[in-house]
């Protein structure tokens, strides 16, 4: 994992020596320089023109080819020498080593680790404390300090392998050289760096050298070179790398690279085998998979947020900087439905036949779903503009991911996967962002395990949620403790798969998008009164879906025009489902002229046109029976209460206490922030709203939202009646259900800008 300190030492090194000074090692020494470094920089090179280079560059101060003699005062070696050169320069440093500084440091840049600590171990007789193996991530086809670049280190990794014996202070020296460098730093044992590395780094350049030394050697190389396009010089470019440091590697690091080997050439195979039968279902799986996976490996380059966190990369610190005022006009579209958008993958998925999907959700959570399933076997083409054409696999056509399903930020494909999966012959394990991994996930595990699921969680039922395939469910009556259409979904999508009937009570009416969508998919859910139940062993059968704009979303921008004097908004193709519609029942009894229009119905689920004016709104006691149908749109909600006349009071409403956040708490801190009065209680809050069509609601301030999407949007809403500007903190993950949010509160007339990595 990366250090979490966000301030590091600068590197106080007084004489650093080199050895090898090639590529990397005069990289090393340009970027130090440049840095600012003060210290004295040598090196020790066999090759006398390389050192005269150096110092004639201005890169090292002094050096020489007689590693004993350069070490005199010396608090730092950098052993940059090919990996089987490691050994023999060991032996002559360990028989020198007391002419350097008491307190010497020794640390490399080999690109394999457990061959280089090896040799550690023969050499000193032990691990020296004192000594950090560690591993840039960064080169060139090029080679020599001649093509020494200051700026090879920066944003890029460097990967450092302590053991438990190493001395805290020699690794946080060793973190600051290479922070120096400007590289980010990550640490990881030496076995898994290998592995890693094997099949990110040495295996590439195998094939490299493999493919351009098959070609060459034919006898039509010259036309076959001459017509090569971009493609291949960039794919081949690190086969003129230098032969001799890569020999060193592949023999260093042999049984990590034939491992990667092995797993290429079985998936090489299967290619082989798609082509030689014209199974154009595997093509489209594997092409789109990869096409999309390496899509995400360039938002990781970028520093971008999706799936950053699982790969150790934080997410772009984004801020929303929101003046206060503006206007609300317009008609606009919000994106597709979140709850409707993971499902259409979902079933779409395990149907039988092809299923295209209109207006699927390009955010970060639907993306997530998506790609969990492109790495089940399952072929996905797009998204294209919310087009997205999934070829179905069946009911037992899925298969084992080759590591953990990772699912963002969202609780909802987390919770629904979980039923999905325990259904599986294979074993499968769920994770999240570090949002998720704090929310509570035993209300899906207890249900599924009376089912028979075998299902472990972390530490207070939270995730990850690993879960052993082969077992054989059976359908069960289930009375849920508190409402949750997630928990619902859960056990019906398990309940497909168990033997039986599965029924299912829930004590207030939830969101039935996934009896609807069941459906509409051919596999029979039926409901009476509180309950609603299926039978194990069908059958889904491919057909479209058209994904209506989310409430949720819209709920953002009807509040914008509830609080905003002379506002007049229409939101297009707005799924009204009943069990959804809590935010339109409430607004309505605050006041708020709001009107359906054009009402009419997609794919069995129920759509219109939502227009909004400005008049002043009241407090209200919010009816309980309303809660679960508006439980996320309250954080918005919260600043309609701001801006009516008088108190409005929720009550029933502790399941906003494990959203993304605890929402309770966190509009309570920020609306104190700006001002507002109110009275928090255990399951629901008390705001007293001070509505006057001619001065602002309340002030402003900076909101931290905690990271949480809807937390974030509520307070810019909040922007339209404040009298001073507010700041909102960690909004990166509005991207996971709304990536279109700052441009849409443009275009009603909000004055909203980003800072940060995700300015777009």
């Amino acid at each position: 994992m990366e250090a979490s300190a966000d301030v590091w030492p600068p590197c106080q090194e007084s004489h650093l020596l080199i050895v090898g000074l090639g590529l990397i090692g005069g990289s090393l020494a340009a970027a130090l320089r440049q840095s600012g470094f003060k210290g004295r920089i040598s090196a020790c090179d066999p090759n006398p023109s390389e050192i005269a280079l150096g110092i004639n560059l201005g890169l090292i101060d002094s050096g020489g080819s007689q590693l004993t003699e350069l070490l005199d005062g010396v608090s730092m070696v950098v052993l940059a020498v090919p990996v089987l050169a490691m050994e023999s320069v060991m032996s002559t440093l360990s028989a020198a080593l007391h002419r350097a500084s008491e307190h010497v440091v020794i640390t490399d840049v080999g690109s394999t680790k457990a061959t280089i600590r090896d040799c550690a171990v023969r050499t000193f007789g032990e691990m020296p404390p004192a000594m950090v193996l560690g591993h840039p991530i960064a080169g060139s086809e090029k080679s020599g300090v001649a093509a020494a670049n200051a700026a090879l280190y920066i944003n890029h990794k460097v990967i450092l392998t302590p053991e438990p014996t190493t001395d805290s202070d020699a690794l946080t020296r060793v973190e600051a050289l290479w922070r120096a460098a400007g590289a980010d730093v990550l640490q990881m044992s030496v076995e898994r760096h290998d592995q890693v590395l094997a099949r990110t780094s040495h295996l590439p350049h195998l094939l490299a050298f493999s493919l351009v030394d098959t070609l060459a050697r034919q006898d039509e190389r010259l036309e076959i070179f001459r017509y090569a396009a971009g493609g291949f010089r960039d794919f081949t470019r690190i086969a003129g790398s230098d032969p001799v440091m890569w020999r060193d590697i592949f023999i260093a690091n042999r049984d990590a690279v034939l491992s990667s080997l092995d797993d290429f050439e079985a998936g090489l195979a299967r290619l082989r085998q798609a082509v030689e039968s014209g199974d154009s279902d595997t093509l489209i799986a594997t092409f789109d998979r990869a096409s999309h996976a390496r899509h995400y490996f360039d938002t990781l380059l970028n520093k971008t947020s999706y799936q950053a966190e699982y790969h150790m990369q934080p997410h772009g610190k984004v801020t929303y900087r929101v003046q206060p005022g503006g206007q609300a006009q317009g008609r606009l579209r919000v994106p597709g439905d979140k709850s409707m958008s993971h499902r259409s993958i979902m079933l779409g998925a395990l149907a039988e036949g092809v299923t295209e999907v209109k207006g699927f959700l390009e955010g970060e959570d639907s993306l997530a779903t998506l790609q969990s399933f492109r790495e089940m076997g399952v072929a996905i083409e797009g998204p294209h503009q919310g087009r997205v054409t999934i070829h179905g696999v069946g009911m037992h056509g899925l298969k084992a991911p080759a590591g953990p399903l990772y699912v963002g930020n969202s609780g909802t494909a987390m919770r629904l996967f979980a039923g999905l999966l325990a259904g599986q012959a294979f074993d499968s394990e769920l994770t999240g962002d570090e949002s998720l991994t704090k929310r509570p996930m035993g209300r899906v595990a207890d249900p599924l395990r009376l089912m028979g699921a075998t299902i472990d969680t972390a530490e207070g039922g939270r995730p990850p949620l690993r879960i052993k395939g082969g077992a054989a469910l059976k359908g069960i009556n289930y009375d849920m403790p508190m409402a949750s259409a997630q928990v619902k979904s859960c056990l019906l999508l398990a309940g497909m798969y168990a033997e039986g009937e599965t029924r299912v009570r829930e004590p207030a009416p939830t969101r039935d998008h996934t009896e609807r969508m069941l459906n509409g998919f051919g596999y029979s859910v039926s409901r009476e009164g509180d309950t609603c139940w299926l039978q194990g062993g069908g059958k889904l059968t491919a057909g479209p879906i058209d994904v209506p704009s989310d409430i949720s979303s819209a709920t953002f921008f009807l509040v914008a025009a509830a609080i905003t004097p002379g506002a007049d908004i229409t939101l297009e193709h707005v799924g009204i489902n009943p069990t959804r519609i809590g935010v339109i029942n409430i607004l309505s009894l605050m006041g708020a002229d709001l009107t359906l229009e054009n009402e009419h119905e997609v794919g069995g689920e129920p759509v219109a046109d939502i227009r909004i004016r400005y008049t002043p709104l009241k407090g209200i006691d919010i009816p309980v029976d309303q809660v679960p149908l508006a439980i996320d749109e309250f954080p918005a909600l919260f600043i309609a209460a701001a801006n009516a006349q008088g108190k409005t009071r929720l009550r029933g409403a502790e399941e906003l206490r494990v959203k993304e956040s605890d929402r309770i708490q966190a509009m309570a801190d920020g609306l104190a922030i700006l001002g507002v009065e109110h009275t928090v209680v255990e399951d629901g809050i008390d705001i007293v709203g001070n509505a006057d069509d001619n001065v602002a609601s309340y002030g402003g301030g900076r909101i931290d939202s905690l990271g949480d999407h809807r937390i974030a949007m509520a307070f810019a809403i909040a922007s339209l009646r404040a009298n001073e500007e507010i700041i909102i903190d960690d909004c990166a993950n509005v991207a996971t259900s709304f990536p279109d949010f700052v441009a849409l509160a443009q275009h009603i007339g909000m004055r909203v800008s980003v800072e940060g990595a995700n300015d777009a």
